[in-house]
């Protein structure tokens, strides 16, 4: 289905898009700490912040800049349980000419934004790369046996839903046959691609062809090149 087809592009792409915005805010701080004046503050309230499932508490701070301005200002980091209690002394890093921008000078303040983008965009990017180079080398296989696999004869035993996979609801059937090896008296089972179609009313034929590598029938592909192509 196409919709399966284009999961790997749209993974890579937000993988690429989150490890972008994640470098984008590690050169923010970076720029932030180059020219930020230090001050002491203190955190004079924990304001809770409630999800469907969870609350988290972010730490309201107060201090006097170099012009002798009270400052108070919301850290945009919360936690559960709180990482600090109300009285607390912090060191408070801030722009001179924009003291409201300050933030705790603590690693989740600073660096807490591109951690965690970095840490999605890379599981994102894992997945996304890991599925187009699985059906990269997937592809190349069956190209393999196309060209130089020995065809043999295997009996059709059931045509099941692979429950595994799920597209908007639905799973795709699977060919499921079996073959016995006569040289070695093993029965081997080998089961099809991923049909988006029910194939039931496409088989004539109680006997389907797979091709198999040489010496080694754990590797084969069922040839289902007699179906019809599903409609895009």
């Amino acid at each position: 289905m196409k919709a399966v087809a284009i999961i790997k592009f749209v993974f890579t792409a937000i993988g690429l898009a989150m490890l972008a915005g994640a470098f984008f805010f590690f050169t923010s701080t970076q720029d932030f700490l180059k020219s930020a004046a230090s001050a002491d503050g203190t955190v004079v309230a924990l304001v809770p912040s409630r999800s469907s499932d969870s609350v988290t508490y972010a730490p309201v701070v107060q201090f006097m800049d170099k012009n002798g301005v009270l400052i108070e200002f919301r850290s945009s980091s919360s936690s559960n349980p709180p990482s600090y209690h109300e009285g607390e002394v912090v060191e408070v890093l801030y722009p001179e000419s924009a003291p409201q921008r300050a933030k705790i000078n603590g690693f989740f303040s600073l660096w807490g934004g591109a951690t965690i983008m970095a840490g999605l965009g890379s599981v994102f990017l894992i997945i996304g790369l890991s599925i187009i180079v699985f059906g990269n080398l997937k592809n190349k296989k069956i190209e393999f046996l196309k060209k130089n696999g020995t065809p043999v004869k295997a009996r059709l035993k059931s045509i099941d839903l692979n429950h595994s996979l799920k597209v908007n609801g639905r799973s795709p059937y699977r060919i499921n046959v079996q073959w016995e090896n006569p040289e070695k008296s093993e029965v081997h089972v080998f089961s099809s691609e991923n049909i988006w179609f029910d194939p039931s009313d496409h088989i004539a034929d109680e006997e389907i062809t797979v091709l198999i590598e040489k010496d080694n029938p754990k590797k084969y592909y069922v040839d289902i090149s007699f179906l019809p192509k599903l409609a895009s």
